[in-house]
């Protein structure tokens, strides 16, 4: 029995690859399989964007509302999301964990979750990472996303629209999971600094995550982290783009904390959830900061592939860094 799978209860397939898209000589079925994959048909992508189309067209305002300050407008975008994100991160913990319909199958830390300890707000994980996540992170979700409302309807932030950019105005669906490669990464890389960590440490209370998890951080880190949205003050946009902007970045970080593979159904994988990447980035703290479609962590040293050979670069780079 090796030692990754004493440290593991599962693993995909490893060592764990980059987007093809950065890989040599050029690979273009391997490109199109790979963005394929993560769009269409069911999969985490297409969910949200049906979400984030479903909330523009009956759980919005309309933009010459927004045009004014309106405690109807703003608390509906709030209830909105707040619902949202209780119904996805709630159904994904009672399937996950409290009914454990899946028990510890494809679940890729062996150690019970959730945890109680004196670390955890309310001694508990689960109410911690509720509470951080509700209290701080749909709040500060939403209230980039009435800023962004208000900009759009005031001229502030440009404004296009599908008849005016057809092409520019579905790109930008495809573009959100790139930017997010990039942003993602040095925000994070600055929250492990020394100035920063002690609040991002808050997040890593979970070194097992469970679907709360995800967006249980301090407000500062909130911040940063919506703070993708402010290319929509620099890109000509429309409010559904900022919608799927925030949802992507609000849910996804539900899905891939989920700490299971994925979602699975009468020995079917119906849904493709956590990622094992970023699992081994809440095991380890110095590895894995960014995603796997930007090589990022490859291109600066950082990058753990889940193999014995990965887990021995990472212990050698960080016996470096104190010498």
């Amino acid at each position: 029995m090796s030692d990754m799978r004493r440290e593991w209860n599962h693993e995909p397939d490893l060592p764990l690859q980059v987007s093809p898209l950065w890989q040599w000589p050029p690979k273009p079925l391997h490109v199109f399989k790979w963005y394929a994959g993560a769009w269409f048909f069911f999969t985490i992508n297409m969910a949200i964007l049906g979400l984030a189309f479903g909330s523009y067209f009956w759980l919005s305002p309309q933009l010459d509302q927004t045009l004014m300050w309106d405690f109807s407008w703003v608390s509906l975008i709030f209830l909105r999301n707040f619902v949202l994100f209780v119904i996805v991160a709630g159904g994904l913990h009672l399937w996950f964990h409290t009914y454990a319909v899946q028990g510890q199958d494809k679940k890729y830390d062996p150690r019970p979750f959730p945890r109680k300890g004196r670390m955890f707000s309310f001694n508990s994980q689960v109410l911690d990472n509720m509470f951080w996540s509700l209290a701080s992170g749909v709040t500060i979700w939403s209230g980039f996303e009435v800023l962004l409302w208000w900009a759009l309807s005031n001229g502030f932030a440009p404004l296009t629209t599908f008849a005016q950019t057809p092409v520019w105005f579905i790109a930008f669906f495809f573009f959100v999971p790139v930017w997010e490669s990039f942003y993602f990464y040095w925000i994070h890389r600055l929250l492990h600094s020394n100035l920063l960590y002690r609040f991002h440490a808050l997040h890593h209370r979970n070194t097992d995550v469970g679907p709360w998890s995800g967006l249980s951080m301090h407000p500062l880190e909130h911040l940063m982290f919506f703070g993708t949205v402010a290319i929509h003050f620099v890109l000509p946009t429309h409010p559904v783009h900022v919608i799927f902007h925030l949802m992507y970045y609000a849910l996804y970080a539900v899905t891939t904390h989920t700490g299971f593979e994925g979602l699975w159904f009468r020995n079917l994988k119906r849904v493709h959830l956590g990622m094992f990447h970023h699992q081994i980035h809440h095991r380890y703290f110095e590895v894995n900061y960014g995603s796997l479609d930007v090589p990022w962590d490859k291109v600066f040293g950082s990058f753990h592939d889940g193999t014995p050979e990965g887990k021995a670069r990472m212990k050698e780079r960080l016996r470096s860094r104190k010498r």
